[in-house]
Protein backbone atom coordinates (compact mmCIF):
# COMPACT_ATOMS: atom_id res chain seq x y z
CA UNK A 1 0.00 0.00 0.00
CA UNK A 2 2.83 2.38 0.89
CA UNK A 3 4.57 2.05 -2.47
CA UNK A 4 1.31 2.33 -4.35
CA UNK A 5 0.36 5.44 -2.41
CA UNK A 6 3.70 7.06 -3.17
CA UNK A 7 3.31 6.27 -6.85
CA UNK A 8 -0.17 7.77 -6.92
CA UNK A 9 1.04 10.90 -5.12
CA UNK A 10 3.94 11.21 -7.53
CA UNK A 11 1.58 10.77 -10.46
CA UNK A 12 -0.79 13.47 -9.22
CA UNK A 13 2.13 15.83 -8.62
CA UNK A 14 3.36 15.29 -12.16
CA UNK A 15 -0.14 15.98 -13.50
CA UNK A 16 -0.31 19.28 -11.59
CA UNK A 17 3.13 20.31 -12.88
CA UNK A 18 2.14 19.44 -16.44
CA UNK A 19 -1.13 21.38 -16.14
CA UNK A 20 0.74 24.41 -14.77
CA UNK A 21 3.28 24.28 -17.60
CA UNK A 22 0.51 23.93 -20.17
CA UNK A 23 -1.21 27.08 -18.87
CA UNK A 24 2.12 28.93 -18.98
CA UNK A 25 2.87 27.81 -22.54
CA UNK A 26 -0.68 28.58 -23.63
CA UNK A 27 -0.51 32.18 -22.36
CA UNK A 28 2.77 32.90 -24.11
CA UNK A 29 1.76 31.09 -27.30
CA UNK A 30 -1.60 32.82 -27.60
CA UNK A 31 -0.11 36.07 -28.94
CA UNK A 32 2.05 34.18 -31.46
CA UNK A 33 -0.88 32.14 -32.65
CA UNK A 34 -3.07 35.22 -33.03
CA UNK A 35 -0.44 36.69 -35.35
CA UNK A 36 -0.30 33.49 -37.41
CA UNK A 37 -4.07 33.08 -37.55
CA UNK A 38 -4.24 36.07 -39.89
CA UNK A 39 -1.72 34.46 -42.23
CA UNK A 40 -3.57 31.13 -42.11
CA UNK A 41 -6.84 32.92 -42.84
CA UNK A 42 -5.25 34.54 -45.88
CA UNK A 43 -4.24 31.14 -47.25
CA UNK A 44 -7.71 29.76 -46.51
CA UNK A 45 -9.32 32.62 -48.43
CA UNK A 46 -7.30 31.53 -51.46
CA UNK A 47 -8.43 27.93 -50.97
CA UNK A 48 -12.05 29.10 -50.65
CA UNK A 49 -11.96 30.26 -54.27
CA UNK A 50 -11.81 26.63 -55.38
CA UNK A 51 -15.32 25.50 -56.22
CA UNK A 52 -14.79 22.18 -57.93
CA UNK A 53 -12.53 19.15 -57.81
CA UNK A 54 -9.66 19.42 -60.29
CA UNK A 55 -7.40 16.43 -60.97
CA UNK A 56 -4.22 17.14 -62.92
CA UNK A 57 -1.50 14.73 -63.99
CA UNK A 58 1.77 16.10 -62.66
CA UNK A 59 5.43 15.30 -62.02
CA UNK A 60 6.40 14.02 -58.57
CA UNK A 61 5.66 16.44 -55.71
CA UNK A 62 8.29 18.95 -54.66
CA UNK A 63 10.70 18.00 -51.83
CA UNK A 64 9.14 17.84 -48.38
CA UNK A 65 9.17 16.16 -44.98
CA UNK A 66 6.75 15.66 -42.10
CA UNK A 67 3.78 15.08 -44.38
CA UNK A 68 1.57 11.99 -44.37
CA UNK A 69 1.57 9.13 -46.88
CA UNK A 70 -1.39 6.76 -46.64
CA UNK A 71 -2.49 3.70 -48.60
CA UNK A 72 -5.95 3.85 -50.16
CA UNK A 73 -8.03 1.06 -48.57
CA UNK A 74 -9.68 0.01 -51.86
CA UNK A 75 -7.44 1.20 -54.71
CA UNK A 76 -3.79 0.73 -55.66
CA UNK A 77 -3.04 4.30 -54.68
CA UNK A 78 -1.04 6.24 -52.11
CA UNK A 79 -2.28 9.57 -50.74
CA UNK A 80 0.21 12.31 -49.86
CA UNK A 81 -0.99 15.28 -47.81
CA UNK A 82 0.77 18.32 -46.35
CA UNK A 83 4.37 18.62 -45.25
CA UNK A 84 7.04 21.29 -45.08
CA UNK A 85 10.11 22.54 -46.92
CA UNK A 86 12.94 24.77 -45.66
CA UNK A 87 15.38 26.47 -48.05
CA UNK A 88 17.77 27.91 -45.46
CA UNK A 89 15.89 31.15 -44.94
CA UNK A 90 12.21 30.46 -45.42
CA UNK A 91 9.79 27.74 -44.35
CA UNK A 92 7.02 26.59 -46.70
CA UNK A 93 3.98 24.66 -45.50
CA UNK A 94 1.65 22.66 -47.76
CA UNK A 95 -1.92 21.44 -47.81
CA UNK A 96 -1.71 19.93 -51.27
CA UNK A 97 -3.15 16.51 -51.94
CA UNK A 98 -1.32 14.16 -54.30
CA UNK A 99 -2.30 10.66 -55.38
CA UNK A 100 0.31 8.17 -56.54
CA UNK A 101 -0.91 5.41 -58.86
CA UNK A 102 1.13 2.33 -57.97
CA UNK A 103 0.50 0.41 -61.19
CA UNK A 104 1.15 3.33 -63.53
CA UNK A 105 3.96 4.87 -61.43
CA UNK A 106 2.33 8.27 -61.98
CA UNK A 107 1.25 11.25 -59.83
CA UNK A 108 -1.96 13.26 -59.86
CA UNK A 109 -2.58 16.51 -58.02
CA UNK A 110 -6.11 16.64 -56.64
CA UNK A 111 -7.47 20.09 -55.79
CA UNK A 112 -10.53 19.81 -53.54
CA UNK A 113 -12.56 22.79 -52.29
CA UNK A 114 -12.21 23.83 -48.62
CA UNK A 115 -9.21 21.69 -47.62
CA UNK A 116 -7.56 21.81 -44.17
CA UNK A 117 -5.11 24.71 -43.72
CA UNK A 118 -1.43 24.19 -44.56
CA UNK A 119 0.39 22.05 -42.02
CA UNK A 120 3.11 19.57 -41.19
CA UNK A 121 3.78 17.03 -38.40
CA UNK A 122 0.08 16.11 -38.34
CA UNK A 123 -1.31 12.59 -38.25
CA UNK A 124 -3.45 10.78 -40.80
CA UNK A 125 -5.29 7.49 -40.36
CA UNK A 126 -7.23 5.54 -42.99
CA UNK A 127 -10.59 3.96 -42.18
CA UNK A 128 -12.09 1.48 -44.69
CA UNK A 129 -15.66 2.78 -44.50
CA UNK A 130 -17.98 4.29 -47.17
CA UNK A 131 -15.40 3.93 -49.92
CA UNK A 132 -12.52 4.94 -47.68
CA UNK A 133 -11.90 7.83 -45.28
CA UNK A 134 -8.68 9.68 -44.47
CA UNK A 135 -8.80 11.24 -40.99
CA UNK A 136 -6.38 14.07 -40.19
CA UNK A 137 -5.74 15.65 -36.80
CA UNK A 138 -3.51 18.48 -35.60
CA UNK A 139 -0.08 19.44 -36.81
CA UNK A 140 1.60 22.81 -36.98
CA UNK A 141 1.94 25.92 -39.10
CA UNK A 142 5.13 27.99 -38.94
CA UNK A 143 5.86 31.57 -39.86
CA UNK A 144 8.07 31.97 -42.96
CA UNK A 145 11.10 32.68 -40.76
CA UNK A 146 10.40 29.55 -38.70
CA UNK A 147 10.34 31.43 -35.40
CA UNK A 148 6.60 31.33 -34.62
CA UNK A 149 4.35 28.29 -34.50
CA UNK A 150 0.64 27.64 -34.61
CA UNK A 151 -0.51 24.23 -33.39
CA UNK A 152 -3.79 22.91 -34.76
CA UNK A 153 -6.39 21.00 -32.77
CA UNK A 154 -8.81 20.46 -35.63
CA UNK A 155 -10.12 17.16 -36.98
CA UNK A 156 -10.81 16.59 -40.67
CA UNK A 157 -11.98 13.70 -42.80
CA UNK A 158 -11.39 13.26 -46.52
CA UNK A 159 -14.14 11.17 -48.09
CA UNK A 160 -12.18 9.31 -50.75
CA UNK A 161 -15.21 8.14 -52.73
CA UNK A 162 -16.69 11.63 -53.20
CA UNK A 163 -13.38 13.57 -52.96
CA UNK A 164 -14.71 15.98 -50.35
CA UNK A 165 -13.10 17.42 -47.23
CA UNK A 166 -15.21 17.77 -44.08
CA UNK A 167 -14.21 19.39 -40.80
CA UNK A 168 -15.56 17.52 -37.79
CA UNK A 169 -16.33 19.87 -34.91
CA UNK A 170 -16.50 17.91 -31.66
CA UNK A 171 -15.74 19.27 -28.20
CA UNK A 172 -13.53 17.68 -25.55
CA UNK A 173 -10.68 16.78 -27.91
CA UNK A 174 -6.91 17.11 -27.49
CA UNK A 175 -5.24 20.50 -27.21
CA UNK A 176 -3.30 21.87 -30.16
CA UNK A 177 -0.16 19.85 -30.87
CA UNK A 178 2.17 18.31 -33.42
CA UNK A 179 4.42 15.26 -33.40
CA UNK A 180 1.62 13.20 -31.86
CA UNK A 181 0.61 9.74 -33.06
CA UNK A 182 -2.84 8.51 -34.09
CA UNK A 183 -4.10 5.09 -35.18
CA UNK A 184 -7.43 3.61 -36.17
CA UNK A 185 -8.40 0.92 -33.66
CA UNK A 186 -11.68 -0.88 -34.31
CA UNK A 187 -14.27 1.95 -34.48
CA UNK A 188 -12.08 4.52 -32.76
CA UNK A 189 -9.18 6.83 -33.43
CA UNK A 190 -6.65 6.60 -30.60
CA UNK A 191 -4.32 9.59 -30.18
CA UNK A 192 -1.24 9.78 -27.96
CA UNK A 193 1.41 12.33 -27.02
CA UNK A 194 2.94 15.11 -29.09
CA UNK A 195 4.21 18.55 -28.16
CA UNK A 196 3.32 22.24 -28.23
CA UNK A 197 6.00 24.85 -28.77
CA UNK A 198 6.13 28.64 -28.65
CA UNK A 199 9.11 30.93 -29.20
CA UNK A 200 10.26 30.56 -25.57
CA UNK A 201 8.53 27.52 -24.09
CA UNK A 202 7.43 24.03 -24.96
CA UNK A 203 5.55 21.14 -23.43
CA UNK A 204 5.43 17.43 -24.28
CA UNK A 205 2.35 15.30 -23.75
CA UNK A 206 1.60 11.71 -22.72
CA UNK A 207 -2.19 11.98 -22.65
CA UNK A 208 -4.47 9.61 -24.56
CA UNK A 209 -7.69 10.49 -26.38
CA UNK A 210 -10.23 8.38 -28.24
CA UNK A 211 -12.54 9.58 -31.01
CA UNK A 212 -15.60 7.41 -31.58
CA UNK A 213 -16.23 6.97 -35.30
CA UNK A 214 -19.90 6.17 -34.74
CA UNK A 215 -20.94 8.94 -32.36
CA UNK A 216 -18.30 11.47 -33.50
CA UNK A 217 -17.34 12.28 -29.91
CA UNK A 218 -14.01 12.71 -28.12
CA UNK A 219 -13.18 11.17 -24.76
CA UNK A 220 -10.00 11.53 -22.73
CA UNK A 221 -8.80 8.16 -21.47
CA UNK A 222 -7.47 7.68 -17.94
CA UNK A 223 -5.59 4.38 -18.12
CA UNK A 224 -4.49 2.65 -14.94
CA UNK A 225 -0.86 1.66 -14.42
CA UNK A 226 2.33 3.57 -15.22
CA UNK A 227 2.46 4.73 -18.80
CA UNK A 228 5.10 6.35 -21.03
CA UNK A 229 6.72 9.64 -20.11
CA UNK A 230 5.68 12.63 -22.26
CA UNK A 231 7.12 12.43 -25.78
CA UNK A 232 6.57 13.04 -29.48
CA UNK A 233 7.48 11.13 -32.63
CA UNK A 234 7.04 7.65 -31.15
CA UNK A 235 5.97 4.45 -32.87
CA UNK A 236 2.29 3.60 -32.39
CA UNK A 237 0.65 0.42 -33.66
CA UNK A 238 -2.44 -1.64 -32.95
CA UNK A 239 -2.72 -5.35 -32.21
CA UNK A 240 -5.38 -7.66 -33.68
CA UNK A 241 -7.02 -7.72 -30.23
CA UNK A 242 -7.50 -3.96 -30.19
CA UNK A 243 -4.60 -2.94 -27.95
CA UNK A 244 -2.08 -0.19 -28.72
CA UNK A 245 1.73 -0.42 -28.64
CA UNK A 246 4.01 2.58 -28.03
CA UNK A 247 7.76 2.55 -28.68
CA UNK A 248 10.46 5.20 -28.45
CA UNK A 249 10.07 8.87 -29.22
CA UNK A 250 11.77 12.11 -28.27
CA UNK A 251 11.36 14.78 -25.61
CA UNK A 252 13.43 17.54 -24.08
CA UNK A 253 13.59 19.25 -20.71
CA UNK A 254 14.90 22.62 -19.64
CA UNK A 255 17.62 21.94 -17.08
CA UNK A 256 18.49 25.61 -16.59
CA UNK A 257 17.88 28.95 -18.31
CA UNK A 258 18.35 28.64 -22.09
CA UNK A 259 19.75 25.10 -21.70
CA UNK A 260 17.67 22.13 -22.89
CA UNK A 261 18.45 18.45 -22.65
CA UNK A 262 17.00 16.05 -25.20
CA UNK A 263 16.03 12.45 -24.45
CA UNK A 264 15.79 9.60 -26.96
CA UNK A 265 13.28 7.17 -25.50
CA UNK A 266 13.76 3.44 -26.12
CA UNK A 267 11.10 2.02 -23.80
CA UNK A 268 7.98 0.18 -24.90
CA UNK A 269 4.42 0.06 -23.55
CA UNK A 270 1.11 -1.71 -24.15
CA UNK A 271 -2.21 0.11 -23.78
CA UNK A 272 -4.88 -2.53 -23.36
CA UNK A 273 -8.66 -2.22 -23.28
CA UNK A 274 -10.01 -4.16 -20.32
CA UNK A 275 -13.72 -3.37 -20.38
CA UNK A 276 -16.10 -5.08 -22.77
CA UNK A 277 -18.79 -2.41 -22.80
CA UNK A 278 -18.45 0.46 -25.25
CA UNK A 279 -19.17 3.24 -22.79
CA UNK A 280 -17.50 1.73 -19.75
CA UNK A 281 -14.40 0.56 -21.54
CA UNK A 282 -11.37 0.77 -19.27
CA UNK A 283 -7.77 0.95 -20.36
CA UNK A 284 -4.52 -0.03 -18.65
CA UNK A 285 -0.83 0.66 -19.30
CA UNK A 286 1.79 -2.06 -18.90
CA UNK A 287 5.50 -2.15 -19.69
CA UNK A 288 6.77 -4.39 -22.51
CA UNK A 289 10.19 -6.03 -22.46
CA UNK A 290 10.68 -7.32 -26.00
CA UNK A 291 13.34 -9.80 -27.02
CA UNK A 292 15.56 -9.71 -30.09
CA UNK A 293 17.62 -6.83 -31.49
CA UNK A 294 16.04 -3.47 -30.69
CA UNK A 295 16.60 -0.40 -32.89
CA UNK A 296 19.52 1.81 -31.94
CA UNK A 297 18.41 5.03 -30.19
CA UNK A 298 17.11 7.61 -32.67
CA UNK A 299 14.48 10.22 -33.35
CA UNK A 300 12.72 11.25 -36.52
CA UNK A 301 12.08 7.67 -37.62
CA UNK A 302 9.07 6.87 -39.79
CA UNK A 303 6.63 4.07 -38.96
CA UNK A 304 4.18 1.78 -40.73
CA UNK A 305 2.31 -1.49 -40.21
CA UNK A 306 3.61 -4.37 -42.32
CA UNK A 307 2.28 -7.83 -43.14
CA UNK A 308 2.41 -10.88 -40.84
CA UNK A 309 1.35 -8.97 -37.73
CA UNK A 310 4.47 -6.80 -37.72
CA UNK A 311 5.02 -3.09 -37.32
CA UNK A 312 8.18 -1.45 -38.62
CA UNK A 313 10.26 1.68 -38.41
CA UNK A 314 12.61 3.18 -40.99
CA UNK A 315 15.50 5.63 -40.80
CA UNK A 316 15.83 8.44 -38.29
CA UNK A 317 18.72 10.37 -36.80
CA UNK A 318 20.88 10.22 -33.69
CA UNK A 319 22.11 13.70 -32.79
CA UNK A 320 25.38 14.03 -30.92
CA UNK A 321 25.34 17.32 -29.10
CA UNK A 322 28.67 19.07 -28.62
CA UNK A 323 29.38 22.42 -27.01
CA UNK A 324 28.60 24.59 -30.01
CA UNK A 325 27.25 22.21 -32.64
CA UNK A 326 25.05 19.19 -33.24
CA UNK A 327 26.22 16.39 -35.51
CA UNK A 328 23.60 13.91 -36.68
CA UNK A 329 24.05 10.30 -37.74
CA UNK A 330 21.26 9.49 -40.18
CA UNK A 331 19.92 5.96 -40.78
CA UNK A 332 18.32 4.10 -43.69
CA UNK A 333 17.71 0.75 -41.97
CA UNK A 334 14.48 -1.10 -41.23
CA UNK A 335 13.53 -2.69 -37.92
CA UNK A 336 10.56 -5.00 -37.54
CA UNK A 337 8.58 -5.63 -34.37
CA UNK A 338 6.72 -8.96 -34.31
CA UNK A 339 3.61 -8.15 -32.28
CA UNK A 340 2.69 -11.77 -31.58
CA UNK A 341 6.18 -12.80 -30.42
CA UNK A 342 7.06 -9.48 -28.72
CA UNK A 343 10.37 -9.48 -30.59
CA UNK A 344 12.46 -6.92 -32.51
CA UNK A 345 14.71 -7.82 -35.43
CA UNK A 346 16.52 -5.83 -38.14
CA UNK A 347 15.45 -6.12 -41.76
CA UNK A 348 18.12 -7.79 -43.90
CA UNK A 349 18.23 -7.63 -47.67
CA UNK A 350 18.50 -11.10 -49.22
CA UNK A 351 19.40 -10.04 -52.76
CA UNK A 352 17.55 -10.93 -55.99
CA UNK A 353 17.10 -14.64 -56.73
CA UNK A 354 18.64 -14.30 -60.20
CA UNK A 355 21.87 -13.05 -58.64
CA UNK A 356 21.83 -15.92 -56.15
CA UNK A 357 21.65 -18.47 -58.98
CA UNK A 358 24.62 -16.86 -60.73
CA UNK A 359 26.59 -16.94 -57.53
CA UNK A 360 25.79 -20.61 -56.91
CA UNK A 361 26.86 -21.50 -60.45
CA UNK A 362 30.04 -19.56 -59.95
CA UNK A 363 30.85 -21.45 -56.77
CA UNK A 364 30.19 -24.82 -58.37
CA UNK A 365 32.50 -24.02 -61.29
CA UNK A 366 35.30 -22.93 -59.03
CA UNK A 367 34.98 -25.80 -56.56
CA UNK A 368 36.56 -28.41 -58.91
CA UNK A 369 40.04 -26.89 -59.14
CA UNK A 370 40.21 -24.00 -56.75
CA UNK A 371 41.50 -25.93 -53.72
CA UNK A 372 42.64 -24.05 -50.67
CA UNK A 373 43.56 -20.96 -52.66
CA UNK A 374 39.88 -20.11 -53.10
CA UNK A 375 39.52 -19.31 -49.42
CA UNK A 376 42.29 -16.76 -49.64
CA UNK A 377 40.71 -15.07 -52.66
CA UNK A 378 37.25 -14.71 -51.11
CA UNK A 379 36.10 -11.18 -50.41
CA UNK A 380 35.56 -10.49 -46.72
CA UNK A 381 31.97 -10.65 -45.54
CA UNK A 382 30.36 -7.68 -43.88
CA UNK A 383 28.75 -4.30 -44.57
CA UNK A 384 30.25 -2.13 -47.29
CA UNK A 385 30.26 1.65 -47.10
CA UNK A 386 29.55 3.38 -50.41
CA UNK A 387 30.42 7.07 -50.64
CA UNK A 388 28.78 9.19 -53.34
CA UNK A 389 29.54 12.82 -54.12
CA UNK A 390 26.84 14.90 -55.78
CA UNK A 391 27.23 18.53 -56.84
CA UNK A 392 24.17 20.65 -56.09
CA UNK A 393 22.97 23.54 -58.22
CA UNK A 394 24.87 26.15 -56.21
CA UNK A 395 28.14 24.19 -56.36
CA UNK A 396 27.88 22.61 -52.92
CA UNK A 397 29.37 19.13 -52.87
CA UNK A 398 27.24 16.64 -50.95
CA UNK A 399 28.86 13.51 -49.62
CA UNK A 400 26.28 10.77 -49.10
CA UNK A 401 27.36 7.68 -47.22
CA UNK A 402 25.41 4.45 -47.47
CA UNK A 403 26.13 1.27 -45.55
CA UNK A 404 25.18 -1.71 -47.69
CA UNK A 405 24.86 -4.92 -45.73
CA UNK A 406 25.89 -8.20 -47.38
CA UNK A 407 23.09 -10.54 -48.54
CA UNK A 408 21.75 -12.66 -45.70
CA UNK A 409 22.69 -16.31 -45.67
CA UNK A 410 25.63 -16.00 -48.08
CA UNK A 411 28.90 -16.35 -46.25
CA UNK A 412 31.17 -16.92 -49.21
CA UNK A 413 31.87 -15.34 -52.58
CA UNK A 414 33.91 -16.93 -55.31
CA UNK A 415 36.32 -15.27 -57.70
CA UNK A 416 33.96 -15.92 -60.60
CA UNK A 417 31.27 -13.83 -58.87
CA UNK A 418 33.66 -10.92 -58.63
CA UNK A 419 34.37 -11.26 -62.34
CA UNK A 420 30.63 -11.24 -63.05
CA UNK A 421 30.25 -8.04 -61.06
CA UNK A 422 33.14 -6.43 -62.92
CA UNK A 423 31.46 -7.36 -66.20
CA UNK A 424 28.25 -5.69 -65.02
CA UNK A 425 26.28 -8.92 -64.61
CA UNK A 426 25.63 -8.08 -60.96
CA UNK A 427 24.66 -4.55 -60.01
CA UNK A 428 25.31 -3.17 -56.52
CA UNK A 429 22.33 -3.05 -54.19
CA UNK A 430 20.37 0.19 -54.24
CA UNK A 431 19.00 1.70 -51.05
CA UNK A 432 17.41 5.00 -50.05
CA UNK A 433 20.00 7.39 -48.66
CA UNK A 434 19.92 7.81 -44.87
CA UNK A 435 17.25 10.27 -43.76
CA UNK A 436 14.84 11.34 -41.06
CA UNK A 437 11.20 12.49 -41.08
CA UNK A 438 10.31 10.49 -44.19
CA UNK A 439 6.80 9.34 -45.07
CA UNK A 440 5.89 5.63 -45.20
CA UNK A 441 2.98 3.57 -46.46
CA UNK A 442 2.43 -0.15 -47.00
CA UNK A 443 0.18 -1.55 -49.74
CA UNK A 444 -0.08 -5.24 -50.68
CA UNK A 445 2.93 -6.02 -48.50
CA UNK A 446 5.13 -3.46 -50.28
CA UNK A 447 6.73 -0.63 -48.30
CA UNK A 448 6.94 2.81 -49.94
CA UNK A 449 9.34 5.47 -48.63
CA UNK A 450 8.90 9.05 -49.80
CA UNK A 451 10.93 12.19 -49.06
CA UNK A 452 12.38 13.25 -45.72
CA UNK A 453 15.62 15.07 -45.08
CA UNK A 454 19.28 14.74 -44.18
CA UNK A 455 21.96 17.27 -43.29
CA UNK A 456 25.46 17.96 -44.59
CA UNK A 457 27.20 20.41 -42.28
CA UNK A 458 24.88 23.38 -41.80
CA UNK A 459 22.86 22.61 -44.91
CA UNK A 460 19.59 20.67 -44.94
CA UNK A 461 18.63 18.61 -47.98
CA UNK A 462 14.94 17.88 -48.37
CA UNK A 463 14.13 14.88 -50.53
CA UNK A 464 11.45 14.06 -53.08
CA UNK A 465 12.49 10.53 -54.05
CA UNK A 466 10.34 7.43 -53.82
CA UNK A 467 11.53 3.90 -53.07
CA UNK A 468 9.74 0.59 -52.57
CA UNK A 469 10.61 -2.83 -51.20
CA UNK A 470 8.59 -6.05 -51.02
CA UNK A 471 8.40 -6.85 -47.30
CA UNK A 472 7.55 -10.51 -48.00
CA UNK A 473 10.69 -11.11 -50.07
CA UNK A 474 13.09 -8.44 -48.70
CA UNK A 475 15.23 -8.91 -51.81
CA UNK A 476 15.98 -5.41 -53.05
CA UNK A 477 14.90 -1.79 -53.04
CA UNK A 478 13.36 -0.35 -56.21
CA UNK A 479 13.81 3.28 -57.23
CA UNK A 480 10.48 4.71 -58.40
CA UNK A 481 11.50 8.39 -58.32
CA UNK A 482 15.16 9.34 -58.07
CA UNK A 483 16.54 12.12 -55.91
CA UNK A 484 17.52 15.23 -57.86
CA UNK A 485 19.68 17.39 -55.56
CA UNK A 486 20.40 19.87 -58.35
CA UNK A 487 16.78 21.02 -58.25
CA UNK A 488 17.15 22.12 -54.64
CA UNK A 489 17.50 25.69 -53.53
CA UNK A 490 19.53 26.63 -50.46
CA UNK A 491 19.99 30.20 -49.29
CA UNK A 492 22.92 30.55 -46.94
CA UNK A 493 22.79 32.87 -43.96
CA UNK A 494 25.60 34.83 -45.61
CA UNK A 495 23.10 36.01 -48.23
CA UNK A 496 20.94 37.64 -45.58
CA UNK A 497 24.10 39.07 -43.98
CA UNK A 498 24.94 40.66 -47.34
CA UNK A 499 21.49 42.23 -47.42
CA UNK A 500 22.12 43.69 -43.99
CA UNK A 501 25.48 45.00 -45.21
CA UNK A 502 23.69 46.64 -48.14
CA UNK A 503 21.34 48.37 -45.70
CA UNK A 504 24.26 49.61 -43.68
CA UNK A 505 25.92 50.78 -46.86
CA UNK A 506 22.88 52.86 -47.70
CA UNK A 507 23.70 55.04 -44.74
CA UNK A 508 27.30 55.39 -45.97
CA UNK A 509 26.40 56.55 -49.49
CA UNK A 510 29.15 55.11 -51.67
CA UNK A 511 28.59 51.51 -50.59
CA UNK A 512 24.97 51.72 -51.71
CA UNK A 513 26.03 52.51 -55.27
CA UNK A 514 28.55 49.68 -55.30
CA UNK A 515 26.10 47.15 -53.91
CA UNK A 516 23.30 48.21 -56.25
CA UNK A 517 25.67 47.90 -59.20
CA UNK A 518 26.66 44.40 -58.04
CA UNK A 519 23.00 43.45 -57.64
CA UNK A 520 22.14 44.67 -61.12
CA UNK A 521 25.09 42.75 -62.54
CA UNK A 522 23.95 39.62 -60.69
CA UNK A 523 20.41 40.04 -62.02
CA UNK A 524 21.68 40.44 -65.56
CA UNK A 525 23.84 37.37 -65.07
CA UNK A 526 20.86 35.40 -63.88
CA UNK A 527 18.88 36.44 -66.94
CA UNK A 528 21.69 35.57 -69.33
CA UNK A 529 22.80 32.40 -67.58
CA UNK A 530 19.91 30.63 -65.84
CA UNK A 531 20.96 27.71 -63.68
CA UNK A 532 19.02 25.23 -65.80
CA UNK A 533 19.82 25.74 -69.47
CA UNK A 534 17.47 23.81 -71.78
CA UNK A 535 19.55 21.79 -74.23
CA UNK A 536 18.46 21.18 -77.82
CA UNK A 537 16.92 17.80 -77.04
CA UNK A 538 14.17 19.15 -74.83
CA UNK A 539 14.06 22.82 -75.88
CA UNK A 540 10.98 22.14 -77.99
CA UNK A 541 9.31 20.31 -75.09
CA UNK A 542 10.09 23.21 -72.74
CA UNK A 543 8.73 25.82 -75.13
CA UNK A 544 5.44 23.93 -75.39
CA UNK A 545 4.99 23.25 -71.68
CA UNK A 546 6.83 26.12 -69.97
CA UNK A 547 3.71 27.88 -68.71
CA UNK A 548 2.41 24.66 -67.16
CA UNK A 549 5.66 24.09 -65.24
CA UNK A 550 5.84 27.72 -64.13
CA UNK A 551 2.30 27.48 -62.80
CA UNK A 552 3.14 24.23 -61.01
CA UNK A 553 6.35 25.65 -59.53
CA UNK A 554 4.55 28.77 -58.34
CA UNK A 555 1.87 26.72 -56.60
CA UNK A 556 4.57 24.70 -54.83
CA UNK A 557 6.77 27.66 -53.84
CA UNK A 558 4.01 29.93 -52.60
CA UNK A 559 2.73 33.35 -53.65
CA UNK A 560 5.76 35.21 -52.23
CA UNK A 561 8.34 33.47 -54.41
CA UNK A 562 10.32 35.68 -56.78
CA UNK A 563 9.47 35.25 -60.44
CA UNK A 564 13.06 34.45 -61.48
CA UNK A 565 13.36 31.70 -58.91
CA UNK A 566 9.98 30.29 -59.93
CA UNK A 567 11.18 30.12 -63.55
CA UNK A 568 14.46 28.47 -62.54
CA UNK A 569 12.66 25.82 -60.49
CA UNK A 570 10.10 25.31 -63.29
CA UNK A 571 12.88 24.70 -65.81
CA UNK A 572 14.56 22.24 -63.44
CA UNK A 573 11.30 20.34 -62.93
CA UNK A 574 10.63 20.27 -66.67
CA UNK A 575 14.11 18.97 -67.41
CA UNK A 576 13.86 16.25 -64.77
CA UNK A 577 10.44 15.14 -66.00
CA UNK A 578 11.58 15.15 -69.64
CA UNK A 579 14.71 13.11 -68.90
CA UNK A 580 12.72 10.59 -66.88
CA UNK A 581 10.18 10.28 -69.69
CA UNK A 582 12.72 9.60 -72.43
Amino acid sequence: MGKKGKREKKGKGAEKTAAKMERKVSRRARKEEEDLEALIAEFQSLDAKKTQVIETACPPPSPRLNGSLSAHPEKDELILFGGEYFNGQKTYLYNELYVYNIRKNSWTKVEIPNPPPRRCAHQAAVVPAAGGQLWVFGGEFASPNGEQFYHYKDLWVLHLATKTWEQIKASGGPSGRSGHRMVACKRQLILFGGFHESARDYIYYNDVYAFNLDSFTWSKLSPSGIGPAPRSGCQMATTPEGSVIIYGGYSKQRIKKDVDKGTLHTDMFLLKAEGSGKEEEKWAWSRLNPSGVKPTPRSGFAVAVGPNNRSLLFGGVHDEEEEESIEGDFFNDIYFYDIGKNRWFPGQLKGPKSEKRKRRRGRQGEAEGAGDEEVEKQAPQGPVEIVKEVVAEDGTVMTIKQVISGPAGEKERSESEEEEEEDGALSPQVEPCPRSNAMLAVKHGVLYVYGGMFEVGDRQFTLSDLYSIDLHKMEEWKVLVEMDPKAQEWLEESESDEEEDDTEGAEGGEEEEESSEEESEDEEGEEQHPSVQPDEKHADYLSRTEQYWIKLARSNMGPDAKEKKVVKVAHAMAKTFYEDSV
